[in-house]
């Protein structure tokens, strides 16, 4: 299993990455990135298997990130969360248009976002999504 989370926010990277810790994720099964070019990057040369993104990023924002990611064949199905603090319903059908599996409004507490992505994740220390 790997999961990379896509955030321009160090903060918000450490908050995702120890909620996965917490629930016996591994952490050399956990990849972080500050943008989306670089996300992408790593997507191109990793398989992840969950990908936890935020909207309002430099360089390729969250959004077009996941219409990118969506159209590379090995990823039509990985599970893509998005976090982000875009609340409008306008956004939130937009992403699920572009195929976002679920979406997130910051701010969110660390055991909040642990049921959201439990059933993603898998067993603990056991990976699979």
């Amino acid at each position: 299993m790997a999961i990379l989370i896509v955030d321009d926010s160090s903060v918000m990277r450490r908050i995702h990455r120890n909620t996965l810790l917490e629930h016996g994720v591994s952490a050399s099964e956990i990849i972080e990135s500050g943008d989306g070019a670089d996300a992408l990057a790593v997507a191109q040369r990793e398989v992840i298997t969950l990908f936890l993104v935020d909207w309002n990023m430099p360089k390729l924002d969250g959004f077009q990130f996941v219409k990118t990611v969506r159209a590379i064949p090995r990823y039509a199905a990985t599970p893509i969360i998005m976090i982000t603090s875009e609340a409008a319903k306008y956004n939130v059908m937009e992403a699920i248009s572009a195929g976002v599996t679920n979406y997130v409004v910051k701010p969110i507490k660390g055991d909040v976002l642990w049921q959201k992505l439990s059933k993603y994740v898998g067993a603990p220390g056991g990976g699979g999504a």
